[in-house]
């Protein structure tokens, strides 16, 4: 048996484990990272810590924590009342709102973890108040990101053309870009409708929701969950509900200080291209500084366990790349003879693989691979490089990316191995589903 087979049997190994044990799967990956890379790779101790994904353990830390600090003092409150004001009560608009935000971000420039990660923790903080599905909102924030990732101007959009130019292949920007446009909206707009979107849109702001208040992580019973009516925390009917309306609409000198730092993240990130989790973590210690009995509450806020999942699946996937095994299923691919399972295969590897690793890293890795497949023409090279990039995107909301670990990070009130489990299933249907739509859609009619 080959080294890049018995890596990705390991893999499944570890999933399997994780989910029947309900042991940590980043402690496992950790452990299959050391016992793959030193006894089937024979790789050095510090070959294997390459693959640690040191700046997104900085994101997540330092944007959990910046959030935390302003949700102990209050600023997501106020973000949260002042957002329903603006669209005039219609929660149903929120979600929306949300896909905007992200895709106008990444469409001017905004990589898209800084745009999630700035945009996630309010969104996800709006949904726990308004009883909306974290699910929904989670994921209609990854795909507006997405939505607008592949403008001419945008990062993905510049880094996939740089590389089609550089390789001699035919491109079309506009293509790449409606591409991933239009298939990220379709897929938020079946979400919305799915998740109890439209539902959103018959509840008045201040109607009674139902919360389930039984069943907890991995518990499919659900209808036997006890339903508590409560009402919404707008609802105004006693002086109590007016001082704390009154309370969460005022600016005071911690939340003018938490919005400037927030400003100033948006800015660092976007206009001087800073790294977004160090910009976080520099605001959170900044606002710590002054106000320290708010930074006490927020520190044990930081989401370890997730932290620790995601930190350790990437760098078992850090291996598989040492090792050469996205190589080898690459090249596996491009030995099949009928063009379009090709074409189909080399979707397929793109989206698992960016599941859990870097979506730029793949394309930059599968569009070169495919080089000499697309040269002979037998498929659509423009078809297939955006079937490609939309396959190896669109997957980002699994919990093992880093836009989906971002959503996962920044949810309040759930149960966080549920919802961990909701985003890992979805995330599956998607790479499943896909795939197969954007080749039809964009390489099949380029044989035809």
């Amino acid at each position: 048996m080959s080294p890049e087979l018995i890596s990705i049997l390991v893999l499944v190994v570890v999933f399997v484990i994780a989910t029947t044990r309900s042991i940590n799967m980043g402690a496992l990956a950790f452990a299959a990272a050391f016992g793959v890379g030193t006894l089937v790779a024979d790789m050095e101790t510090d070959d294997i810590f390459k693959g640690f994904p040191g700046s997104l353990f900085v994101v997540l830390v330092g944007v959990t924590f910046l959030f935390a600090i302003a949700r102990a003092n209050g600023t997501t409150d106020w973000l949260v009342h002042t957002a329903i004001r603006l669209v005039g009560g219609r929660i149903a608009v929120m979600p929306w709102v949300m896909f905007a935000i992200t895709g106008v971000l990444t469409a001017i420039g905004a990589v898209s973890p800084a745009a999630v990660a700035i945009v996630a923790p309010i969104a996800m903080g709006f949904a726990a108040k308004y009883k909306i599905s974290p699910l929904l909102m989670g994921v209609m924030v990854v795909h507006g990101a997405q939505a607008g990732g592949f403008s001419p101007i945008s990062i993905y959009g510049t880094i996939v053309n740089g590389i089609v130019a550089k390789e001699g292949l035919p491109g079309n920007e506009i293509v790449l870009f409606l591409a991933s446009a239009v298939v990220n909206l379709l897929i938020a707009a079946v979400v919305f409708v799915v998740c109890g979107g439209l539902k959103l849109a018959r509840r008045p702001l201040d109607a009674p929701v139902l919360v389930r208040t039984g069943g907890g992580a991995g518990d499919g019973a659900d209808s036997d969950a006890a339903e508590t009516e409560v009402k919404a925390e707008t609802e105004v009917k006693a002086p109590e509900a007016e001082t704390e309306a009154e309370e969460r609409v005022t600016l005071t000198a911690p939340r003018i200080a938490t919005l400037a730092g927030l400003a100033a993240l948006v800015l660092a990130t976007l206009g001087f291209d800073l790294d977004v989790g160090l910009a976080a973590i520099t605001v959170a210690v900044l606002l710590s500084v002054v106000w320290p009995e708010q930074s006490k509450q927020a520190i044990a806020q930081i989401t370890w366990p997730t932290v620790l999942l995601i930190c350790g699946i990437l760098t078992y996937v850090g291996v598989l790349q040492a090792m050469g095994t996205i190589t080898w299923a690459g090249d596996s691919v491009a030995g099949v003879g009928a063009p379009l399972i090709a074409a189909l295969l080399i979707c397929y590897i793109g989206a698992i693989v960016s599941a859990f690793a870097s979506s730029v890293g793949i394309m930059g890795a599968l569009i070169p691979l495919a080089v000499p497949f697309l040269l002979r023409g037998d498929v659509s090279a423009v078809g297939l490089i955006a079937a490609l990039a939309v396959s190896a995107t669109v997957v980002d909301v699994s919990p093992f990316s880093t836009n989906g670990a971002l959503v996962l990070a920044g949810a309040q009130d759930v149960d966080r191995d549920r919802f961990f489990k909701q985003l890992m299933v979805y995330g599956g249907i998607i790479v499943a589903v896909a795939p197969p739509l954007v080749w039809f859609a964009l390489v099949v009619p380029g044989v035809w």
